[in-house]
Formats: C-alpha cells, sequence, structure tokens
C-alpha cells in the first residue's frame, strides 16, 4: 500500500464512523508535510449543521493544528469528490490538492460537474486527482444509500 492509498484507508475509517452516527459516509483526511494533521467525517445528522461535510470540518481542525487559515502544502483525502461547498472551501484554504475516491455526477465540484477547484477564476487552484480506491468508496456508499431505501 503506499502512501496515498494510506490516507485514503484512512479516510474511509473516518467515514465509517459517519456510518455510525447515521450520517452519509464520508470521511476526509488532511495531510502536511507527510503527517496526518487533521481527520473527520460527516457530522451533518449528528449535529443539524448542514455545513458539517467532512471537507469543512477537516479543514477546520487542521488550521486550528496549524494556527493558520492558509494552508498551503497540504493534501485533503476524501471518500466522495467535493460538493460545491466544500471545493470552495479548499480552494479558499489554500489547499495544494483533493485526492478523492468515489466519483460524484450529481454534485462533485472536482471535475464531474465542475471542476470548480482547478478554475483560475477564483485565484487559487487545487489540484485534483478522482478514483482512488474508487471501488471502496463506492461500495461504502452504494451500501449505506441501498440501506436507506429499504
Amino acid at each position: 500500500m503506499n502512501d496515498r492509498e494510506r490516507y485514503m484507508a484512512m479516510a474511509l475509517e473516518e467515514a465509517e464512523a459517519a456510518l455510525a452516527q447515521g450520517d452519509v459516509p464520508v470521511g476526509a483526511v488532511i495531510v502536511c508535510g507527510g503527517e496526518v494533521i487533521a481527520r473527520a467525517h460527516n457530522e451533518r445528522e449528528l449535529t443539524g449543521d448542514p455545513t458539517a461535510h467532512a471537507e469543512v470540518l477537516a479543514l477546520r481542525r487542521a488550521a486550528k493544528r496549524l494556527g493558520r487559515r492558509r494552508l498551503q502544502g497540504c493534501s485533503l483525502y476524501v471518500t466522495l469528490e467535493p460538493c460545491p461547498m466544500c471545493a470552495g472551501a479548499l480552494v479558499m484554504a489554500g489547499v495544494d490538492e483533493v485526492c478523492f475516491g468515489a466519483y460524484d455526477e450529481r454534485c462533485g465540484c472536482a471535475g464531474s460537474l465542475y471542476a470548480l477547484t482547478e478554475d483560475p477564476a477564483f485565484g487559487h487552484c487545487a489540484q485534483a486527482l478522482g478514483g482512488l480506491m474508487e471501488d471502496a468508496c463506492t461500495q461504502q456508499l452504494k451500501a449505506f444509500f441501498e440501506q436507506c431505501r429499504e
């Protein structure tokens, strides 16, 4: 297992924690200088906060840990392609790259619906790498939504 896969495996563990709380299983990990500095999972159902997405929570924790709002030199690993809100937050935080597992054709903004993370109009681009451990990430989400339909 290479480093990228190891970080995504951690994000999958975070997604399992979201699942245990009855939330959509999305997990995120932020790495800076080869060190994991923040981990988070969706907490929307737990907190009643519509902005409590895994990516946003991980960004908050990383900024607090580093003592700065700009997260240059950091990479975010997330199990699902970021939505418009999260993609915008990644760009505004100055994250260098976002690596995601499952593509989100409905509202993914790191390439599927729109490449917000790589749009130079926002003054910063976060390189997007999709499909990392895609099968595991997709299966986790698919199982959750199938269970919701039952």
